[in-house]
């Protein structure tokens, strides 16, 4: 069975001969008909005379057509073409190439297309050798990436560049590919007869999470285990499924998708969606997230987005917390589910929050006035004498345990911090906070 996946032509440096044009062309005409980036292939290749920006970046998961991009450039451009990983290469690589391109430009006019692959896992500094060649004009540069370039790509870099989100493929698309390749005589399984069902292919393509490769990859493997019948493959989606096993789920702890999925948790929550908020939940476990972050990250919601509107949701995360380090998981799965449907349930306030933050401006903008005297212990006789603890006010010594005493500093006075809402227990909150403001009015007024 020949493979779906033909070997690169070796040398990258040689013009491309008239086959390898026809068949970046096709290669071409496939990635257009997805429509997922609409113009981005005709952006990165526009014939031979084509002038590329100095530095392009396509965006995307594994499995979305970055590599074939760069492909496609090194067939229908005259450049030079060089292509490293970032896994495997260093900054000696980087300046042997940089000199090798400032020599050729120089020489014959000839400018190098840099492809890198996997640009965000270079550091810094070796992401700063290419800017001096970019800036000549001796090389265009094309960094593939899996995560956000704002997070893992150099600003001076970034801001030279013309970045190109390669959105993942439908399982439609997905499906449509699988096709492709099951009657492509040349690179596929067209030589075989092999019979596949519609159902099959789909199962295929949603297993795949939108990445042609790993779809491929899966196709190829069940179709060498089917059984022949009568001198023909017959794959079934019990035979796929008996290949996967189990799917391994797109998530990066230290990535962009590990806080996209921890915001949609969040902001689930925060709306009141317990149904997703058990998803995205899910999501990250059965990834293998660390389920003490979750849980952390739970504890501040309890008291963020419900705060004072439910104080027992702040109880419950904790307790989660505590139920996820002492049983371990996966049992303690459902500790972490209980917490996030009680959080995603409970009425909602960000009084606490925004009390809080208000406190931490004037903290940081005002003046830190001294601790009025009032309110100040006296443990020796120096400090009684120095008025420490003069005209303090001892709250349960009073009718309704309230005192006409202020506690903030005195360009503070009057400051509201805490707004309590409408909802759940703040409304008891505000009930009780009014009472006593106006216990304290009236007791001004008697002074």
């Amino acid at each position: 069975m020949s493979s779906l996946f033909p070997d690169p032509t070796p040398d990258r440096d040689a013009p491309p001969a008239p086959a390898g044009r026809t068949d970046a062309a096709a290669i071409l005409r496939r990635l257009r008909r997805t429509r997922r980036t609409p113009g981005a292939g005709q952006a990165f290749t526009r014939g031979d005379r084509a002038r590329p920006a100095s530095i392009d970046h396509p965006l995307g998961t594994a499995g979305h057509g970055k590599t074939t991009l760069a492909r496609i450039v090194a067939d229908l451009t005259k450049a030079r073409f060089v292509s490293f990983s970032a896994v495997l290469s260093g900054i000696k690589e980087i300046r042997d190439v940089m000199s090798e391109a400032e020599r050729l430009r120089r020489s014959t006019g000839r400018r190098t297309i840099v492809f890198i692959d996997e640009i965000h896992r270079f550091n810094k500094a070796q992401q700063d050798a290419f800017l001096p060649r970019v800036e000549a004009g001796d090389i265009v540069l094309i960094g593939a990436t899996t995560e956000n370039p704002s997070f893992e790509v150099n600003a001076a870099l970034l801001s030279r560049s013309k970045v190109f989100v390669l959105r993942g493929l439908t399982v439609d698309e997905v499906a449509a590919i699988l096709s492709r390749a099951l009657h492509d005589a040349d690179h596929g399984l067209g030589r075989e007869p092999v019979e596949v069902a519609q159902d099959t292919l789909r199962a295929i393509a949603t297993y795949a999470n939108g990445d042609a490769r790993v779809a491929l990859n899966l196709l190829e493997l069940s179709v060498a285990a089917a059984p022949i019948a009568d001198g023909v493959r017959r794959l079934d989606t019990a035979r796929v499924e008996e290949a996967i096993q189990r799917r391994a789920l797109l998530y990066d702890k230290g990535g962009e998708e590990h806080y996209n999925i921890i915001s949609a948790l969040h902001k689930s929550m925060r709306n009141s969606d317990p149904d997703a908020a058990v998803y995205w939940l899910a999501r990250m476990l059965e990834a293998g997230e660390d389920p003490l972050y979750i849980a952390r990250r739970l504890v501040r919601f309890a008291s963020e987005d419900v705060g004072n509107a439910d104080p027992q949701a702040l109880t419950v995360a904790v307790a989660a917390k505590e139920a996820v380090h002492f049983i371990g998981m996966p049992e303690g799965n459902t500790a972490l589910a209980q917490a996030a449907i009680y959080l995603a349930t409970a009425p909602k306030s960000n009084a606490v929050y925004e009390a809080y933050n208000r406190a931490s401006a004037d903290a940081h903008t005002d003046i830190a006035e001294p601790v009025p005297l009032h309110l100040r212990n006296a443990p020796t006789k120096l400090m009684k004498d120095l008025d420490y603890g003069k005209g303090y006010k001892y709250a349960h010594n009073e009718a309704e345990a309230v005192a006409d005493m202020s506690c903030l500093p005195r360009s503070l006075e009057g400051r509201k911090y805490y707004e309590p809402k409408e909802r759940g227990f703040e409304k008891e909150i505000k009930r009780r906070l009014d009472g006593w403001e106006e216990i304290k009015r009236k007791l001004k007024l008697k002074s």
